[in-house]
């Protein structure tokens, strides 16, 4: 078991990630708290029934040991991770160690940057599987969420789940994503433990061929917008389309609010967009992310639970061309935002627009197994 404790830190702030120290100091300052570990627990609610048929070797502290004993278990813990301050070069260490132990399988929490560094430390020498705690995650080593990590590793060690796969490690330049540039890089391969409706797919990007269709979407969803509602925006190249129908300008990456049909705020964190919905009636459009099918939970942490439940289920649009739908092949939309509550509310069947007065009824879940 390894945590990488600030995965996830720079979701709900806006800042898209937390790779770097002054990224990280930035985010704290921002009031950000740890995302991880609450991530990892409800993993390993999932491996107790099993906890006398199993031996957990995690790293100390943070990195793992603090939150291991508190779910109820004894690990033994490794010499990595007892500085204040953990880096990438402890993710490293640790994962060269659990491989050198021939552990059966290293469950790590964290995103695609965490991920990157097991791979580079380790190759596919070591059955890996990622319980999703980071702000974008786009690699296909991840469970669909923690319970589902938790369950699927839990069956690999009993051994009633043996197949194996390798799978991509995916990771973006921070820095360009904060510009509003998403370009993702193929690092590597990592073996997993594989069912099919437990691992998240990679994410799949726009075709050239799906604008026509985005804006037949935006004209649909600009002629009925109205002036008694905020619009809270959410990232994605479908939902741009959006905002050029109406002759504004996006953050392509982030979550905008546009009211009157004008943008009245850019690239929000939860704070903002809380403060500036407070008191006023608001819907959410969003979009999912082509071949994974996430509409919460996966780059837009900004869209919190709480901003969930003040907007309302029945004041949340979805929009996705046909094409995107396709790239799922008939499996739901996915909800993944840390919040039981919240999941289970977002549950069920939901109308998500298409085209131009074009509509279809789909399905989303926060449990794909």
């Amino acid at each position: 078991m390894l945590i990488n404790p600030i995965a996830g830190m720079g979701g709900r702030v806006g800042l898209k990630g937390t790779d770097g120290s002054d990224v990280l100091e930035k985010a704290k300052k921002l009031g950000a708290k740890p995302q991880s570990w609450q991530r990892t627990e409800e993993a390993l609610e999932k491996l107790k029934p099993i906890k006398g048929e199993i031996k957990i070797i995690t790293c100390a502290d943070e990195m793992g040991e603090r939150v291991v004993v508190r779910c109820g278990f004894s690990p033994e813990v490794i010499g990595v991770g007892r500085a204040s301050m953990t880096t990438a070069s402890d993710t490293k260490k640790a994962a060269r160690i659990m491989r050198n132990r021939g552990v059966d399988l290293l469950l790590f929490s964290g995103g695609d940057g965490t991920a990157r560094d097991i791979c580079e430390a380790i190759g596919d020498a070591q059955v890996v599987l990622g319980i999703p705690a980071g702000v974008k995650v786009h690699s296909a080593v991840f469970a669909c969420n923690p319970s589902v990590a938790g369950e699927l590793a839990a069956l690999f060690v009993q051994g009633k789940a043996r197949k194996i796969k390798e799978a991509e490690v995916m990771d973006i330049d921070e820095d360009d994503y904060r510009k509003g540039i998403l370009s993702a890089r193929l690092y590597g391969y990592l073996k997993i433990p594989f069912r099919k409706s437990y691992i998240q797919n990679l994410k799949a990007g726009s075709s050239g061929d799906e604008r026509y269709n985005q804006e037949a979407i935006a004209h649909d969803v600009a002629e009925n917008m109205s002036a008694e509602y905020f619009y809270i925006i959410g990232p994605g190249t479908t939902t741009r389309a959006v905002m050029e129908r109406l002759g504004l300008e996006s953050s392509l990456l982030g979550v905008d609010l546009v009211h009157g049909g004008k943008l009245v705020g850019k690239d929000l964190s939860e704070k903002e967009l809380l403060k500036k919905i407070k008191g006023k009636k608001a819907k959410l459009i969003v979009t999912p992310i082509g071949g994974q099918g996430y509409l919460l939970g996966r780059g837009n942490q900004q869209v919190s639970p709480e901003i969930i439940k003040k907007v309302g289920k029945e004041n949340i649009i979805i929009i996705a061309t046909q094409q995107k739908i396709n790239t799922l092949y008939g499996r739901p939309f996915l909800v993944d935002t840390g919040d039981a509550a919240s999941d289970r509310l977002l549950s069920g069947y939901f109308r998500v627009i298409t085209g131009y007065r074009e509509s279809a009824i789909y399905k989303v879940t926060h449990n794909p197994v």
